[in-house]
C-alpha cells in the first residue's frame, strides 16, 4: 500500500530536488491520485502560489507560514501530500508528517540536508530519521565540474560567504551554487564571533 510512507529527497542546491518532486507528483496525478502540494511562504523565489524547478516545471502549491497549518489544508480524501523546502519549516513539521503518515497519506518532501556552513539544516536530521525512503541527490560542482557536489556554497558579491553571515538568505543562482567537498569554502573573517559558545568536549578513554 502506497500510503503510510514518507519519501524524502535531499541534497545541495541545484541537484534537482524540486524537479524530482514534481516528477513523482505528476506520476501520482496520472494515476488519478488526489494530490496536495505545500510550500513554505518564506521561499519567495516564485512570485505566486506554485513551486517551480530550475528547468521550468511547475505546479500550483499552497503557501503556509507555520507547519501546523498544513493539517488544515489536507482533506480526508487527499492521498498524496508533497512538501517542498522542508528545511524552512518550524519544529512541528516532524509531528505533522508523522500524523499524515499515520492517517494513511503518502508524503513526498524535499529539503536541503546541510546549510551553507555544511551543518545540518533545521529539522532535516529528524525528518531523515522518520522517512521511509531517503534519496540523496548530487549536483555538478560549479567550480571543478565533477558530478559529486554535496555542498551548497553561498556567494556574496561573487566571493564565498563568511561563516558568521545569517543562516537564511533566499536566493538563486546569483547567491548559491553547488560545490564538491574539495572546492567548498567557508572563510572565517571574524573568528572572535565563532569562538562564542564553542565548547570542546574532553576525550574520554
Amino acid at each position: 500500500m502506497e500510503g503510510y510512507s514518507f519519501e524524502l529527497i535531499t541534497g545541495p542546491m541545484s541537484c534537482g530536488k524540486t524537479e524530482e518532486l514534481l516528477r513523482r507528483v505528476r506520476r501520482c496525478i496520472i494515476a488519478k491520485k488526489k494530490v496536495k502540494v505545500i510550500s513554505p511562504d518564506v521561499d519567495t523565489r516564485t512570485k505566486g502560489d506554485y513551486i517551480e524547478s530550475r528547468n521550468g516545471l511547475w505546479l500550483d502549491a499552497i503557501k503556509v507560514k507555520h507547519s501546523i497549518q498544513i493539517l488544515s489544508f489536507v482533506k480526508p480524501d487527499d492521498e498524496v501530500i508533497a512538501i517542498d523546502e522542508l528545511q524552512f519549516f518550524d519544529g512541528n513539521i516532524t509531528k505533522v508528517i508523522s500524523k499524515l503518515m499515520n492517517e494513511g497519506k503518502k508524503v513526498i518532501g524535499t529539503g536541503l540536508e546541510l546549510d551553507f556552513k555544511a551543518e545540518p539544516f533545521g529539522h532535516m536530521p529528524e525528518l531523515m530519521c522518520i522517512a521511509t525512503k531517503v534519496d540523496k541527490l548530487h549536483a555538478v560542482c560549479m567550480k571543478c565540474g565533477c558530478e559529486h557536489a554535496t555542498r551548497t556554497q553561498r556567494l556574496i558579491d561573487g566571493k564565498p560567504a563568511d561563516k558568521n553571515s545569517p543562516l537564511i538568505m533566499i536566493g538563486g543562482d546569483e547567491t548559491y551554487e553547488a560545490r564538491c567537498i574539495k572546492c567548498y569554502e567557508l572563510p572565517d573573517n571574524h573568528p572572535e564571533k565563532s569562538k562564542q559558545g564553542l565548547k570542546i568536549l574532553p576525550f574520554v578513554k
